[in-house]
């Protein structure tokens, strides 16, 4: 059984929703699951994890600062250890694009761990069908095999 993290920032609830419904998806598929908001988030769950699922909204181009925070806090510790950890990033925007997920993307690669699949971005409010583009992320990343 797969252990994944599930760890996210947000504020208007739309990057929230999407963290809990790729938590439910890997659930469902039998997946082990810890969803975790990034403030709350720390080295031990990111080096207990067999994958992470990293969740920011955009803001001002770049990631949530809480994104940035948990980066920050728990770099020192897991530099080492992340070579080929295999992640996704997700996430909404307004009008500025995936530009977020691709600076949690950036940081991933420093620390050397593998994307999986290609990373999911929602415009604004998740729709039905974008959470079920969720639930779907989180099955894939319960199958999958590293």
């Amino acid at each position: 059984m797969k252990n994944i993290l599930v760890v996210y920032h947000s504020q208007s609830g739309n990057t929230e929703a999407m963290a809990k419904a790729i938590a439910e998806g890997a659930g469902a598929a039998g997946a082990t699951v810890v969803l975790k908001k990034a403030v709350d988030a720390v080295d031990t769950d990111l080096l207990n994890c067999d994958i992470v699922a990293i969740g920011t909204p955009n803001y001002f181009s770049y990631m949530a600062g809480m994104v940035k925070d948990f980066f920050d806090r728990v770099w020192i510790t897991v530099r080492e250890k992340m070579a080929d950890k295999p992640y996704v990033a997700f996430g909404s925007y307004g009008g500025g694009g995936r530009q977020a997920i691709d600076t949690v993307e950036g940081i991933c690669n420093g620390l050397k761990m593998k994307m999986v699949t290609e990373s999911l971005a929602v415009q604004r409010q998740p729709t039905e069908e974008n959470l079920d583009a969720c639930k779907e992320l989180g099955k894939k990343l319960a199958a999958q095999k590293y």
